[in-house]
């Protein structure tokens, strides 16, 4: 992922210099493994922890070292033994190179897990202080891009909460499920390695122990952690979108924080555009098409291969990286978003009180009247005031036939915005648990 997308904290778990220090404790923690079982000696075991442990590994030294092995493993076994020297012959006894590849990229998705994680956990403080702050501040809810019935700001942002605290589910268990340790030899028969390694190994490096590898770790776990990381992507897009359509001019309600000395366009000093939303919008896009390339790395042929490597090299960094990036922005939208009652309260009101359209149907059928003859009833009424050929309240008091079925204060009593909150705290509850 290119720096301008990228935080450091996320950058750096993909890093050539963690990626080495990784590949070194597994080596490392499989060789004391091998010495309690008196595989190898074991003094050799702590000569390799000494010698590696505070070690720098060259990142360089071992790119060079590959152009002429043309094998990135063995490049890295070349340099640890020029800085363990003679007991590096005990290292990665009986093991395979997917016995180093597939748990350390176990463990950097593990950790990226646990970083979007957080990121999650700000996001959805940020939604549930806001949803709080704006329980009872009403809008028009709209469907199609058309005005409906009214709603709450507060009830928006209730339902983002929710859909985040969905995915934060998923990514635990993507998180439990991709964190699993392989090291079982050529094939995964354990012929040259002990299972009580593999065992070791797991523990040291905070994973479980891969049931039955077949040399690699079957790749339908990670078909399934990028997926989620892709439902998370769509549900920030989501969110994203919402702002971008209360941003527009028409509209108004909402729109994201404009700094002091901050410019919307190199032509248009007046422009304030929702850039950050729109910049989620694309980076959720990106993190989307990567779960196609990860479903197709499931059909390895027979035991394996390494189709599935230049994929997982490229989207384990970029998917982890972008989707941290877009939930932290995702979450500085939301904390300082700008929000406009005054204008949604106009904007409900534009319509000359359609949006209570459904609450005069439901009275009129109250009083006996067919649901069919009632919507007929109210629809004529509703398309003269969407023509702006009167309010509606008044046109529906002004039409005999609705008038003789509820009288002025019944239809006024339809008009009332209470009516749509009265559950408001009811639905808080089920979201946010009790106050």
């Amino acid at each position: 992922m290119i720096p301008r997308y990228s935080r450091p904290e996320a950058a750096a778990i993909w890093s050539p210099e963690t990626r080495f220090r990784i590949w070194f404790e597994i080596e490392a923690h499989a060789a004391d493994a091998m010495a309690v079982l008196g595989t190898i000696p074991k003094d050799a075991a702590k000569k390799i922890w000494d010698k590696g442990k505070n070690a720098k590994f060259d990142p360089a030294r071992i790119d060079a070292i590959e152009r002429e092995v043309k094998h990135d493993v063995i490049a890295f076994l070349t340099h640890l033994a020029e800085i363990v020297g003679p007991e590096a012959r005990f290292v990665h006894l009986g093991m395979t190179s997917s016995d180093v590849l597939d748990t350390c990229f176990a463990v950097q998705l593990a950790r990226a897990a646990d970083l979007l994680i957080a990121d999650l956990d700000r996001l959805l403080a940020a939604l549930k202080r806001r949803a709080v702050e704006h329980k009872k501040t009403v809008c028009v809810g709209r469907s199609h891009g058309i005005h409906a019935e009214p709603t709450t700001f507060g009830l928006k942002l209730a339902s983002a909460y929710a859909e985040f605290a969905r995915a934060r589910t998923r990514l635990l268990a993507a998180r439990a499920e991709i964190a699993s340790c392989a090291i079982s030899g050529a094939v995964g028969t354990f012929a040259h390695v002990d299972p009580k390694v593999e065992a070791h190994v797991a523990k040291q490096m905070g994973l479980a122990v891969e049931p039955i590898s077949t040399q690699v770790i079957p790749r339908d776990r990670h078909a399934m952690f990028f997926a989620t990381l892709a439902v998370i992507a769509a549900s920030a897009e989501r969110l994203a979108t919402e702002f971008r359509h209360l941003q527009r001019t028409e509209v108004r309600e909402a729109e994201e924080y404009f700094a002091e000395g901050q410019k919307g366009s190199s032509a248009m000093p007046h422009k304030r555009n929702p850039v950050l939303s729109e910049n989620v919008t694309g980076l959720a896009r990106l993190v989307r098409a990567y779960v196609t390339p990860a479903l197709e790395n499931v059909a390895l042929w027979h035991e394996r291969d390494i189709s599935h490597s230049s994929v997982e090299r490229m989207i384990g960094p970029d998917a982890t990286i972008t989707l941290d990036f877009a939930l932290a922005r995702l979450a500085e939208i939301v904390d300082k978003l700008i929000v406009y009652p005054e204008t949604m309260k106009k904007n409900l009101a534009s319509l000359g009180g359609l949006v209570h359209s459904e609450d005069v149907l439901l009275a009129l059928t109250k009083t006996g009247l067919a649901r069919e003859d009632a919507y007929k009833l109210v629809q004529r009424n509703a398309m003269k005031a969407w023509a702006g050929q009167g309010d509606f309240l008044q046109l529906l008091k002004a039409d005999k036939e609705v008038i003789q079925k509820l009288g002025e204060s019944e239809l006024e009593a339809c008009f009332d915005l209470n009516h749509h909150l009265k559950h408001v705290d009811a639905i808080f509850e089920r979201v946010f648990g009790k106050a």
